[in-house]
C-alpha cells in the first residue's frame, strides 16, 4: 500500500459532513444574514480585517466551518481547541505558538475554541492578554448565549455573530449537492426519492450535520439493485434518521397546529390534547408542541395565572430530560393546565403598546433622579437624591418613571380575571391609578 492509498483510506473514513465541508464562502450553506455579499463579516474576511469574534448558534449550522474558511481565506495559522478538554496549559502553548508564527513569519493565528461557554474564569483570564494584544484572533463557537454564559471580559472584546438554524430548503439543497459531488456520494450512483430527501431535510431540525449523517447512512446501508444503482426510499430515510414521515399533508399540519393553538385559547382541553397527539402520532416533534404551549401560557393566560408559564416551561424541561413516552405525561399536564387557566391577553396588549411607543416616540430623556449617577458630578448626585426609595414609603410612592413625553402612557391594564383581580386590588389598596380594563380589549388580530 502506497502513500496515496493511505490518503484515500483516511479520506474515506471521514463522515460525509467532513467531506462536504466548504473551502470558501461561495460554497458555504446558509447564514445569509451575516455572510451575504456586501455584509460586514464578508467584507472583513475579504480585507483580512476580522478581529476576535464569537459565533453563537444551534448545532450543525456552520459555526466551525466558517471559522475554517476564515483561516484559509486569510492564510493564517489555525489552532482548534475544545473548552471541555483543554486547560490553561493548552491555551498558553497556543499563545506561544501564535507569538512565534507572528514574529518569525508575520502570520496571524486564529484560535477556534469550541464550546467556549465552558471556559472558566481562570482559563479565560489566561487568554485575555493575547486577545487584547492581537497575538491571537479568537473565534469562539458556542450553542449558549455568550452574554449569559461567558466571562464578560472576553465577550466585550469580541464581535458576536448569531447563527440561525438552516431552513429545510437550504438543507435539501446541500443534500442534493452531496449526492452528485465527487467528494461526497457521487461514486455510489444513489438515487434518493424526493420525499425521502425532504423528510431528512425536515426532521434534521436545521442541523446540516445530522442531515448529512442520515443521508450517508441511508445510502451506505441500502443494497444496490440489479443494475448497481442504489435507490433510497422514504422508508429508508425514516430509519436512517429514526423519525417517521408526517402522516398528513403540509396543509393539514398547519391546520392541526392552528386548531391546537385555538383550542388552548378557547379553554378546551379535550380538543387541545387531541390535536397535540394527532400531530405527535403523525411524526411531529413534541418539542414544537411544547414551544407553542410556552408561548400561549403568556399570550393567552398571562397575568390571569402566572403559574401557567411555570407549568409549561417545566413540562418542556421535563421532556428534554425524559423524552418520549414518559415526557408526554408532563406535556399533557401542561396542556390541561393552560386550557383550564383563566385567560387574559393583557401581556400581549402591553407588549405591543410599549414596542409601538419605543419605536414611534423614542424619548431617551430619563428623569434625572432615575439615572446612574454613581460617578457623576456633585450636581448629578444632588439630582439623584431626589429619587424616592419606595420601601421607605411602604412599598409604593407616587413618582414619575417614564420620560416626560410618555408620562401619562398606560401599557399594562389588568383585565380583572384570575390573578389580575389581585393585581388590580393591590393597585387600588396602594392608591395607584385604577387602570383595570372594564371592556373587552381588541388586542391583536389572530389568524
Amino acid at each position: 500500500m502506497d502513500l496515496f492509498d493511505l490518503n484515500n483510506n483516511e479520506n474515506g473514513a471521514k463522515p460525509l459532513a467532513e467531506k462536504m465541508r466548504p473551502n470558501n464562502l461561495d460554497e458555504f450553506v446558509g447564514q445569509n444574514h451575516i455572510v451575504a455579499e456586501g455584509s460586514l463579516l464578508r467584507r472583513a474576511i475579504r480585507l483580512d480585517r476580522l478581529g476576535s469574534c464569537i459565533f453563537w448558534g444551534p448545532p450543525g449550522c456552520g459555526k466551525t466551518t466558517l471559522a475554517h474558511i476564515i483561516a484559509q481565506t486569510t492564510h493564517g495559522n489555525f489552532i482548534k481547541l475544545n473548552a471541555v478538554q483543554s486547560g490553561v496549559a493548552d491555551v498558553k502553548k497556543a499563545v506561544e505558538d501564535a507569538k512565534t508564527a507572528l514574529k518569525l513569519y508575520g502570520k496571524k493565528t486564529y484560535l477556534l475554541l469550541d464550546e467556549c461557554h465552558r471556559f472558566n474564569k481562570t482559563q479565560s483570564d489566561s487568554l485575555l492578554p493575547a486577545i487584547e494584544q492581537g497575538t491571537i484572533l479568537f473565534i469562539g463557537s458556542t450553542t449558549e448565549n455568550p452574554y449569559a454564559s461567558m466571562t464578560p471580559a472576553i465577550v466585550s472584546r469580541c464581535r458576536v455573530f448569531e447563527f440561525r438554524r438552516l431552513s429545510e430548503e437550504e438543507i435539501a439543497g446541500a443534500l442534493r449537492t452531496a449526492l452528485t459531488s465527487r467528494k461526497g456520494l457521487a461514486a455510489y450512483r444513489a438515487q434518493v426519492e424526493e420525499d425521502a430527501l425532504l423528510h431528512i431535510a425536515r426532521t434534521a431540525a436545521g442541523d446540516l450535520r445530522t442531515a448529512y449523517n442520515a443521508l450517508e447512512l441511508a445510502v451506505l446501508t441500502t443494497p444496490p439493485a440489479a443494475d448497481g444503482e442504489i435507490r433510497v426510499t422514504l422508508s429508508d430515510a425514516e430509519q436512517s434518521i429514526q423519525r417517521k414521515a408526517l402522516s398528513y399533508s403540509e396543509d393539514s399540519y398547519y391546520d392541526f397546529l392552528s386548531a391546537f393553538c385555538k383550542s388552548l385559547r378557547g379553554s378546551d382541553p379535550n380538543a387541545a390534547l387531541y390535536y397535540a397527539f394527532r400531530l405527535i402520532e403523525g411524526g411531529c416533534d413534541p418539542m414544537l408542541i411544547l414551544r407553542r404551549l410556552v408561548v400561549h401560557a403568556s399570550e393567552d393566560v398571562g397575568m390571569a395565572d402566572p403559574n401557567a408559564l411555570v407549568v409549561a416551561t417545566s413540562a418542556m424541561v421535563a421532556f428534554e430530560h425524559l423524552g418520549a413516552p414518559e415526557g408526554l405525561i408532563p406535556l399533557s399536564n401542561a396542556i390541561i393546565y393552560v386550557c383550564e387557566a383563566e385567560k387574559s391577553n393583557s401581556v400581549i396588549i402591553a407588549m405591543d403598546a410599549a414596542k409601538r411607543a419605543a419605536r414611534e416616540v423614542r424619548d431617551d430623556n430619563v428623569p434625572p433622579y432615575l439615572k446612574d449617577n454613581s460617578f457623576g458630578s456633585r450636581a448629578d448626585k444632588a439630582q439623584s437624591a431626589a429619587y424616592k426609595y419606595p420601601h421607605n414609603y411602604g412599598g409604593w410612592v407616587k413618582q414619575q418613571y417614564l420620560p416626560d413625553s410618555l408620562k401619562d402612557a398606560v401599557f399594562y391594564r389588568p383585565q380583572g380575571r384570575g390573578y389580575e383581580k389581585t393585581v388590580a386590588e393591590v393597585r387600588r389598596r396602594k392608591g395607584m391609578p385604577d387602570d383595570t380594563l372594564s371592556d373587552p380589549p381588541e388586542g391583536r388580530p389572530h389568524p
